[in-house]
Formats: structure tokens, C-alpha cells, sequence
């Protein structure tokens, strides 16, 4: 049966690479809500013609345009990207991710609960096949040493107004779970990248700065390390946790790919020297800068994806050598001048 799926945050950078890998299936309606912050573009969206697909403008934090969405789209399956991401911006406005992260979460459980439900652990007749997935984050994880992994047992530690809206959602949703029965899923990932990122994201910023002949700003000592996933890697992750996960439980999905902060500046100014060298003969490495260090800065983030690997068949496709060229010429394009 034709599923009536819920993309929050569908503009936004997870969230339109997988409406756009999703959209290939005609087995699914597939209705975008995304508010459109400064995060958001919809030129990011490319739809397969043959696919059901509706945009709607909207916010949330707007209880009656969700609950309206619920009702008028019959939504069965909800896929929530929808939040405020960058851990910068939520040292200076932590209230935005307090509303969008938590409030905005807790509408749509509400609003799915509502729809799916008539009372704890009672489905109305038909609704018993609808799901709601959750896309979370490692940073609530909080942050490692030199060695180590985060496992779906690790106990929860943000360190920054992000990650600790985002951890609130996460009990949230374990709560819809575990007290009305609602059919949960949430997934736990590392640091994605891969084309339609925002240019405020690290990857982006290092592209971005280097082919304008700017400096290359890189906090700290570049030491800092994250798992990094290629974007498309991720969406068929979720695609088949939705499909075949146990409701309830957590899937984190990591790509295996642990890099320095500095590999990554080094490793993305060597493949542009290659593929479109300064013409002074420099090299774009010239430009990294050091600059001072985030408040709270975890130091290393890095997944154990054995659940989602042994229990659903994922694996990643991309290493992180491969994927930062395609994500490479992908920008090359957008920055053509």
C-alpha cells in the first residue's frame, strides 16, 4: 500500500538528499513541511517527476498547521530531520533550539499520536503499520578520548545546547514509546557531509574559503575528530531502519571514517591543487588558519554502527577519500564564478 510520508526539514541538507533518493519510489506520497530558515533551500530538491510530491511552508512549533497536515495528507510515516544544527548558533541563541529541537519534536509525537491512536497501545483500525523515525545525532553522546566508540548503550552527556536539545528530543520520543506505544524509531548518526550542505558547515567552509583565496579558519588545533558519513550513505540508512527497524529502538549509523579536522582541511586543499590550482603556483594549504578554539568543543566523536551492520545489512558505501572528491566537484559547481 502507498505510504503518506511526513519529511520534516525536507529543504534542509539530510533532508533533501533524501527526499530526493526517496522520490526514485513511486510507492510513496511524500508531503515536505520545512519552514525555510536561512538553513533551508529549495533548490536543493529534485524530484523525480513520476513521484507523488508536496511542499508545505510551515513551522513545527505551529501545533494546528501540524495537526492539520496529520489530517488533511493522512499521514502514516513521519521522517523527522527538521532542527537547528550548528553547534555555533546554539551557543548564541540556544532558545531557537529549545523551540525547534524539543517543542517542535513533542508536536509532531503529539500530533502523530493523536492521528495513529485512540488510546496507549490501541491503534485505530488501519494505522497499525505507521511509523515515526527520529534522525538524531552522536553529539548527544557527548565526547570520547583517544580510543572508544559510542554504542546505542552509551549513556547520554551533551555538552553544548545542541546536543542537549537534541537529547531531549530523543527522550521524548522514547517516552511516546514507552508509555502510549507509539511505533518509534530513532537514528543516532556522525557528521555527515556530501552535496547541499550549508555553507556554515566545516566541509563547505574549507571549499568555500579555498577557491575564494580566503583564509581557511580551522578551531584549535585542528586535532578535533569525527566519524564522517557520506549524506547519501546516511539516507539509505534511514530508509531501511524505517523499513525493517524494531520499534523502539535506536540505530546509530556511522560511516568508520574518524579524520582530524586538519586532514580534512589538508586533504580537500591538495585535491584542489590538483583539480584547479592557484595560478601563482601556491598551494591553497597556505590558507589554513588557526583560530580560536568553540566553547566546549568535544573532542572526538566516533560510532560503533556494528546494530544497524548485523541486524539490517547496512553498510557504508562511500570511504571518506571517495566521497570528499564527489563532494568536492559538486561545490566546484555551485562556487563557479
Amino acid at each position: 500500500m502507498k505510504q503518506n510520508i511526513l519529511v520534516t526539514g525536507g529543504a534542509g541538507f539530510i533532508g533533501s538528499n533524501y527526499l530526493n533518493y526517496k522520490s526514485k519510489s513511486r510507492e510513496a506520497e511524500l508531503i515536505n513541511l520545512d519552514s525555510l530558515t536561512y538553513a533551508a533551500n529549495l533548490d536543493n530538491i529534485n524530484i523525480n517527476d513520476a513521484c507523488d510530491y508536496t511542499f508545505i511552508k510551515g513551522d513545527i512549533c505551529d501545533v494546528s498547521l501540524v495537526q492539520k497536515v496529520f489530517s488533511e495528507h493522512k499521514i502514516d510515516t513521519v521522517v523527522h530531520f527538521a532542527a537547528e544544527s550548528h553547534v555555533d548558533n546554539s551557543i548564541s541563541n540556544p532558545g531557537a533550539f529549545i523551540n525547534t529541537n524539543i517543542v517542535g519534536t513533542f508536536n509532531l509525537l503529539q500530533a502523530a499520536y493523536q492521528s495513529w491512536m485512540d488510546a496507549p497501545n490501541t491503534f485505530k483500525e488501519g494505522k497499525e503499520n505507521c511509523r515515526f523515525l527520529h534522525v538524531s545525532t552522536d553529539e548527544v553522546y557527548g565526547t570520547l578520548g583517544e580510543t572508544g566508540l559510542f554504542t546505542e548503550q552509551t549513556s547520554y552527556a551533551p555538552n553544548s545546547p545542541y546536543s542537549a536539545s537534541k537529547a531531549s528530543s530523543d527522550m521524548l520520543v522514547r517516552s511516546y514509546f514507552h508509555t502510549y506505544g507509539l511505533p518509534v524509531v530513532t537514528t543516532n548518526c556522525s557528521n555527515n557531509y556530501g552535496p547541499r550542505q550549508h555553507d556554515e558547515k566545516l566541509i563547505p567552509t574549507i571549499i568555500r574559503k579555498a577557491v575564494s583565496g580566503e583564509n581557511i579558519p580551522i578551531y584549535g588545533d585542528g586535532k578535533n575528530i569525527r566519524d564522517w558519513l557520506y549524506v547519501l550513505d546516511h539516507c539509505k540508512g534511514i530508509d531501511l531502519v524505517l523499513e525493517k527497524g524494531r520499534l523502539g529502538e535506536t540505530y546509530n549509523i556511522g560511516g568508520k571514517n574518524e579524520r582530524e579536522n586538519i586532514y580534512i582541511a589538508k586533504t580537500i586543499c591538495e585535491i584542489l591543487d590538483s583539480v584547479k590550482p592557484l595560478k601563482d603556483q601556491k598551494s591553497y594549504l597556505d590558507l589554513i588558519t588557526f583560530v580560536t578554539d568553540r566553547p566546549g568543543h568535544d573532542f572526538r566523536y566516533a560510532i560503533d554502527a556494528s546494530k544497524i551492520e548485523n541486524e539490517l545489512g547496512w553498510t557504508a558505501e562511500e570511504n571518506f577519500e571517495s566521497g570528499i572528491e564527489k563532494t568536492i566537484n559538486w561545490y566546484l559547481e555551485k562556487y563557479k564564478s
